[in-house]
């Protein structure tokens, strides 16, 4: 139950992202060049995101246990802004303001056969695993 009900989160994240428009490049950049042609239609999309997902996540707080399982909910322990996180955000802001794709995007558009895209998510997926190979394996990494 609990893979079935993480592809159908999959598949409507998915949905939502090409009913939105952010898997559209363009759109994307239009929404993040302020200077000059700018595109606020992507605050919407931000703002019904936020106002569905909200009461959600905090009736799940108050719940305590997973929906499909009942287990324990696992809720995140590291607050701490370090260098890692600061690096990681501005790569990924940077990757996203370059190509107009966020990871979800760049594999959706790929799997649609634009060349860019899946240059973008074979790029991507090399950077991946050139951090996995080159980060030590420490036991306190979460905390």
């Amino acid at each position: 139950m609990h893979l079935v009900f993480a592809c159908v989160c999959g598949l409507l994240m998915g949905l939502g992202l090409v009913l939105s428009g952010l898997t559209n490049p363009a759109k994307v950049l239009a929404f993040l060049d302020i200077g000059g042609q700018w595109d606020p239609s992507l605050l919407l999309v931000f703002a019904a995101a936020i106002a569905v997902t909200a009461p959600l996540y905090a009736r799940l707080k108050r719940r305590g246990r997973t929906l499909t399982a009942g287990a324990p909910l696992q809720w995140p322990t590291a607050w701490k802004i370090d260098k890692r996180l600061l690096a990681g955000a501005l790569i990924f802001g940077l990757g996203w303001g370059l190509a107009g794709m966020s990871p979800v995007s760049a594999v959706l558009n790929a799997a649609q056969g634009y060349e860019d895209a899946l240059t973008f998510a074979l790029a991507m997926l090399v950077g991946m695993g050139a951090f996995s190979f080159w980060q030590k394996p420490t036991s306190d990494r979460h905390r």
